[in-house]
Parts: C-alpha cells; sequence; structure tokens
C-alpha cells in the first residue's frame, strides 16, 4: 500500500509518500512554501534521485497538492507512473478536541467535527481541512485518516487539564488544556522502550519534544497524565518565538500600555516572543549559541532561561509520575543539540539525573544513551518520525 502523508499549514505542505508494503520505504519527500503568495517555492526529492526546487505561483492548496502529485509522477523527478498507485492519504491535524481519542477514518463526521474545532485551533485545522478536501478532488475514492496532534493527550485526567476559570468555561466552551506533538511524544516513548527491551506500559517517562515549537509529556505507564502545552501551543516552555508561561496579568497589562488590538498581542506571543524575543538575536538555538559565545548577554540569557523552563517541567513531571524511569530528548533541539541537553540535565543529580558529558558531547540525530552508568534514571535521544507514525495509523485504520 502506497500512502501521502500530509502536513498542511496555512501556507505551507509537508508530504511524504511511503510504500508500507516495502519496510515502509520513503519514495519521496518535500514541502511546499508560500501557498497564496508569489513565487511558491517547493523542495522535493525522491529515494535514489537528486534533490530539485522550483517557483511558481500556487493560489490555494488544491492546486498545490495537484502540483506535488505531478511532481510523484514525474518521470524524471518523480516515483510513480500513476496517480491511482496512492492508495490511501493521511493527515496530520492539528486539534482533535474531545471528539477524538485516536486517529479517524475521515468520513462526513470526521469532517465536520474538525470543522466545528476550528475555532479551538484557528490557525491550523482550517489548513488541515483544506489538504483533506484538496485530495478528495484531486485523488477521488482514496481512503483518508486524520491523525490529530491532540489525541495521544486525550488520557489526561480532569485535575491535570482542569483551568483556574469558573467551571462553565469548560464545560460549555471546551476551554481547557489538550497537549499537543502527542504523536511524537507517544512514538518516541515507544520506540525508547524497544530500544532498552523494555515495555513502554509499565515506565514512567517524560518525553521532551524540543524544537522551534517545544512541549514536554508525563506519560505514565503507555499513556499521557500531563503535557505543557495547553488549550494553544502558546503555553508551556519558552520557543522559537513563542512566549510560553507568562503571566496573563502582565498580558493585560501589555495590550492596554501598547494600546494593543487581540491580533497585536496574538503576533507578540506566537511571533516576536521566545527565544527570538529574549536574545533579540534569532529564533535558532545555533544563531543564539553562537551570539553567547562571542559574548551576547542577552543571548546567553535565552539560552539560560529556556534550559530553566525545561528542567521546571521535568522536576514537576517527576512529582508527577512519582518517579522516573527514563527521560528522553527528541525533536531539531532535542535530537541535535548536545549543549542544550547539557544545560537542563546539569545540577539535576539529586533527582537522579546525570548525563554522561563524553557520551553526549556532539551527539546528533541518533538514537542512544547518553546517562551515566549509576543514574537512576535512563537519559536518551530519540529520533522522532511524526510523518511515520500517520503513515502507520492510516496503514491500520484502512486496513480495518
Amino acid at each position: 500500500m502506497k500512502i501521502i502523508v500530509l502536513n498542511c499549514g496555512s501556507s505551507s505542505i509537508k508530504y511524504q509518500l511511503f510504500d508500507m508494503d516495502k519496510n515502509e520505504q520513503v519514495l519521496a519527500k518535500g514541502l511546499l512554501e508560500r501557498i497564496g503568495i508569489p513565487n511558491s517555492l517547493l523542495k522535493h526529492s525522491s529515494t535514489g534521485k537528486e534533490t530539485f526546487e522550483e517557483t511558481r505561483d500556487i493560489p490555494d492548496h488544491t492546486v498545490g497538492i495537484q502540483w506535488i502529485i505531478d511532481t510523484l509522477l514525474d518521470p524524471v523527478k518523480g516515483c510513480l507512473k500513476d496517480k491511482n498507485e496512492i492508495n490511501a492519504a493521511g493527515h496530520r491535524v492539528a486539534h482533535g478536541g474531545e471528539y477524538f481519542s485516536e486517529s479517524a477514518f475521515i468520513d462526513s463526521k470526521t469532517k465536520d467535527a474538525i470543522e466545528k474545532l476550528i475555532e479551538l485551533a484557528p490557525l491550523h485545522n482550517p489548513a488541515n481541512l483544506k489538504g483533506i478536501l484538496a485530495i478528495e478532488a484531486l485523488l477521488p475514492g482514496i481512503s483518508q485518516v486524520a491523525v490529530f496532534d491532540t489525541s495521544f493527550h486525550q488520557s489526561m485526567p480532569e485535575h491535570a487539564y482542569l483551568y483556574g476559570l469558573p467551571y462553565e468555561m469548560y464545560r460549555d466552551k471546551k476551554i481547557r488544556r489538550y497537549g499537543f506533538h502527542g504523536t511524537s511524544h507517544k512514538f518516541v516513548a515507544e520506540k525508547a522502550a524497544n530500544i532498552l527491551g523494555k515495555d513502554w506500559n509499565n515506565m514512567k517517562i517524560i518525553t521532551c519534544h524540543l524544537g522551534n515549537g517545544s512541549s514536554i509529556a508525563a506519560i505514565l505507564n503507555g499513556k499521557s497524565i500531563d503535557s505543557s502545552m495547553g488549550y494553544t501551543p502558546v503555553e508551556g516552555l519558552l520557543m522559537g518565538t513563542r512566549v510560553g508561561d507568562l503571566d496573563l496579568g502582565a498580558m493585560l497589562a501589555i495590550m492596554d500600555r501598547e494600546k494593543m488590538t487581540n491580533a497585536d498581542a496574538n503576533a507578540l506571543i506566537n511571533k516576536k516572543s521566545g527565544l527570538l524575543g529574549i536574545s533579540g538575536v534569532s529564533s535558532d538555538m545555533r544563531d543564539i549559541e553562537k551570539a553567547a559565545n562571542e559574548g551576547n548577554h542577552q543571548a546567553a540569557m535565552a539560552l539560560e532561561v529556556f534550559a530553566y523552563r525545561v528542567k521546571k517541567y521535568i522536576g514537576s513531571y517527576m512529582a508527577a509520575l512519582n518517579g522516573l524511569d527514563l527521560l528522553i530528548f527528541t525533536g531539531g533541539i532535542g535530537e541535535n543539540d548536545s549543549e542544550s541537553r547539557r544545560r537542563i540535565c546539569s545540577n539535576m543529580e539529586g533527582l537522579g539525573i546525570e548525563l554522561d558529558i563524553d557520551k553526549n558531547k556532539g551527539l546528533r540525530g541518533k538514537d542512544a544513551v547518553i546517562s551515566t552508568e549509576k543514574s537512576r534514571v535512563t537519559i536518551m535521544t530519540i529520533t522522532t518520525n511524526e510523518e511515520l507514525v500517520i503513515a502507520r495509523d492510516t496503514f491500520r485504520i484502512v486496513n480495518n
């Protein structure tokens, strides 16, 4: 079975094509950017062929996905002879609310629910739905599956997801913690346990998905019991451009003093804050570390704040789990930035977390144990693969 996996953003489409019958082989992958903006850019590579880039004007997601399909069929750049070779499509959908505790076959009810959830994810769910509708138009009749960022966290108990608001705000408006990055947290936790020869259903695990968007999850016996992101992906850790945890009173004061509209405030907390906001340099950890090494105080503080926030969440989740067996680092920063891992794990010996400096140093993009032999908590770097999770869920659900 060949499955195309789509991650549709408001102006982008990330995609991979898998052959599930050939050991989940990736046949092609790419990224289409600047949809609806002049000079849309497609970066595409088919396995065994050179990566190429091309620009043209792409007004919407349907035209964009048609371009992707045409590229997959191209005799030089592609890997398919007929579009009917694509048997199914798996879609990353940001918000499943309380409707979806697992991935779902896409039918009219599923589409209606995703549309109703737009009020919870106005920046993401509309684009996800556009991708689903585009596949319906371009590849009519193929099976489609939605894999939700939030579904893994639907096992959180009520005391973990409720905010300190009047209860009717949850009951009537569903204002609560949802958590995101669920496919990644689930994938790396299960993968790490398998590498260790253990059953994740009998473990206490903390997963740190650290990248431009970052979140932490507490996983008890295979179930998420808490996660740092909340009603939206803004809450929790300091991120590339997102503010993370913030006193709401401070936000109200800023809006009042600066005469900000809701749109202004949204731009501030989502696009102008986080590592970029504190450092004044960049949202990219590599740029910030370079500036810090050159004596930039703000850059150095951005690194310290980032590590301190992660450290605090690890400690709090160890309390929620009543201990810890396994600490996992994943995502662009978690997998590749040994200095961030070192800063986070420093001075945590009292909690049984002891990083092996030599094993950690320079380690990038590998599945590895990086704790000392005497560390009570096993520390690992684990490479995530959210697209593979989506392909596997799609394969399983379509076959059933």
